[in-house]
C-alpha cells in the first residue's frame, strides 16, 4: 500500500490488529460453539472471551512485536498468534483451535476483510453515482458533439455521456454486492474439509454470527474461484473508473477544451510552462486502474490449487488484497471529486459542434433523400459529395458550408424542401428522447 493513494478507513481493515482480531473472534466463536454442543466447557468457552477480548481490545506494537518474535521461532503466523493468545487466556487456552486447521482461521478472516473492504467500496461508488447523475442531470439538455474512433460523429447531450457513465457504474455497484456474496463465506472443517475433528453445527454457529454463509465444500480451504469473482469485479470497476477518465483527458485536451479538472487557486501545471492545466487527476485514475487490473490474473491463477490445499495463493493474496481494494477506495474517491467539480464548457461545445460546417447532419440528410424517394445508394452518393466538398475544403478560399453546398445541388434542390433541409440540420432533434432514455437510466422519478 503507497500512503500517497491510501485512505485510512480501508488501510485499517489490513493492518495486524484488525487481522488479529478477526482471528480471536472466530477462534472465541468457534469455542462458544463446541461448549454450547457440550464439547468443550462452557467456562473455557467464557474465559477465553473474558479474558481474550481485553487483550485484543488493548493490543498494541509490543503485542505485534511479541507475536512477531514468536513467528521467528515457529516460522508459523497462526500458531504464534495462538500462542501470544494462550499467554493471555491461560488454562483454557488448551481448548482455542480444538479440532481446527489454520486455513479455518485465515480464509475465515479474509472472508470478512473482504465483505468489510466491499462494504466501503459500496459506499464509494454510491458517491460516484450522486456525483454523476447530480451533473447528468445539470447537463441533460446541453449539446455536445458525439465521436466514434475520435471522429465527430452526429450531436449529443453532455448530460447523456454521464448518464451512460451512471448506468455503467450502477451495473458495477449491482456486481459488488453478487461479488460480496459470493466471498462471505466461512469455513471451519478441519484439516482436509471433512469435519473429523468438529461438529459442522460449530461452522454454523460461527458463520451466523459473523454474517457469513457456510462454505458446502471446504476441502481445506475456502475455493479460489470466490475470491477470482471478487478480484474480477473489482478489475471491471476500474475499467469503468479509467473509460469516464480517459473521457476528461480527451475533452481537456487544448484543442478540444470542452471539459476540464477544477484547476485549484495556487495549482500548478508545469515547473517549466505557466500556462499548462493539465489532466492530472485523471490520468492518474487511468494509471490506477491499471493496478487494480493487474490483481485479476493472480486471481485468476490461485483457483488451480494442488488437491485438498496448497498455500500457492497465500502469498498473492497477501499482496493483492490490501493492493487492489485499497488502490479502488482511493481512485473511487478521487473520481467522486473530479465529477463533482468537473468544469464544463458549453460554448466551447456548441463552437466544436459547428466547427465543421454542418457536416454532422450528413445522416439525417441521407434519410431525407432517401424518404424523398432516392435509392440509400443514390442518397449516399449524394450526400457524401457534398459533405466532402464541405470537409476538404475548410479554411479554403470559395468555402461552403454542407447546406449551402446541397442548396447548390440540383439533385438535392428539386427533391428536399428547405424546411425539411432546416429540421435535418438542427442538432436539436437529437435530443428528442433524452427524456426517456434518462427514465430507463435513473427511473421515472428522476
Amino acid at each position: 500500500m503507497v500512503p500517497r493513494y491510501t485512505r485510512p478507513a480501508m488501510a485499517a481493515i489490513w493492518e495486524p490488529a484488525n487481522r488479529y482480531r478477526i482471528w480471536f473472534e472466530i477462534e472465541a466463536l468457534a469455542a462458544e460453539g463446541m461448549a454450547r454442543l457440550g464439547t468443550i466447557p462452557e467456562e473455557a468457552a467464557r474465559a477465553i472471551r473474558e479474558k481474550g477480548a481485553p487483550a485484543l481490545a488493548a493490543f498494541s506494537d509490543a503485542d505485534l512485536a511479541r507475536i512477531d518474535a514468536i513467528e521467528q521461532v515457529t516460522r508459523h503466523d497462526v500458531i504464534a498468534f495462538l500462542t501470544w493468545l494462550a499467554e493471555h487466556v491461560g488454562e483454557a487456552s488448551r481448548f482455542v483451535h480444538l479440532g481446527m486447521t489454520s486455513s479455518d482461521v485465515l480464509d475465515t478472516c479474509l472472508s470478512v476483510q473482504l465483505t468489510q473492504a466491499a462494504d466501503l467500496l459500496a459506499a464509494d461508488l454510491d458517491a460516484v453515482l450522486a456525483a454523476l447523475k447530480k451533473r447528468a442531470y445539470e447537463f441533460k439538455d446541453t449539446l455536445t458533439i458525439g465521436r466514434s474512433h475520435g471522429i465527430h460523429a452526429e450531436p449529443t447531450s453532455f448530460g447523456l455521456k454521464l448518464a451512460g457513465h451512471y448506468a455503467e457504474f450502477a451495473r458495477n455497484r449491482r456486481r459488488l454486492e453478487q461479488a460480496r456474496a459470493e466471498i462471505a463465506v466461512c469455513a471451519i472443517s478441519g484439516a482436509v474439509g471433512t469435519f473429523a475433528h468438529l461438529d459442522p453445527r460449530v461452522e454454523a454457529y460461527v458463520a451466523e454470527k459473523l454474517h457469513l454463509a457456510v462454505e458446502p465444500v471446504s476441502t481445506q480451504v475456502i475455493p479460489r474461484d470466490r475470491h477470482a469473482a471478487f478480484f474480477c469485479c473489482l478489475g471491471v470497476i476500474a475499467s469503468g473508473i479509467e473509460r469516464l477518465a480517459i473521457e476528461v483527458r480527451h475533452l481537456q485536451r487544448s484543442e478540444v477544451r470542452e471539459a476540464e479538472e477544477f484547476f485549484h487557486a495556487g495549482q500548478k501545471g508545469s515547473s517549466a510552462m505557466p500556462h499548462k492545466r493539465n489532466p492530472v487527476l485523471s490520468e492518474n485514475l487511468t494509471g490506477l486502474a491499471r493496478i487494480v487490473r493487474a490483481t485479476v490474473t493472480p486471481a485468476l491463477e490461485d483457483v488451480a490449487l494442488w488437491h485438498e490445499r496448497d498455500i500457492s495463493h497465500s502469498s498473492v493474496e497477501r499482496a493483492i488484497g490490501p493492493d487492489a481494494t485499497v488502490t479502488l477506495d482511493f481512485a473511487l474517491g478521487r473520481l467522486a471529486g473530479l465529477v463533482e467539480k468537473l468544469t464544463v464548457y458549453p460554448e466551447r461545445m456548441e463552437a466544436n459542434l459547428n466547427s465543421l460546417g454542418g457536416v454532422v447532419a450528413s445522416g439525417e440528410v441521407l434519410l431525407a433523400l432517401a424518404r424523398a424517394g432516392l435509392s440509400r445508394e443514390a442518397a449516399y452518393r449524394i450526400v457524401q459529395r457534398n459533405a466532402m466538398a464541405t470537409w476538404e475544403n475548410l479554411g479554403k478560399p470559395g468555402w461552403r458550408s454542407f447546406r449551402a453546398n446541397l442548396d447548390a445541388d440540383p439533385e438535392v434542390a428539386g427533391r428536399v424542401p428547405p424546411e425539411v433541409l432546416d429540421e435535418a440540420m438542427d442538432p436539436r432533434r437529437h435530443l428528442r428522447h433524452v427524456d426517456e432514455v434518462f427514465a430507463r437510466v435513473f427511473g421515472a422519478a428522476g
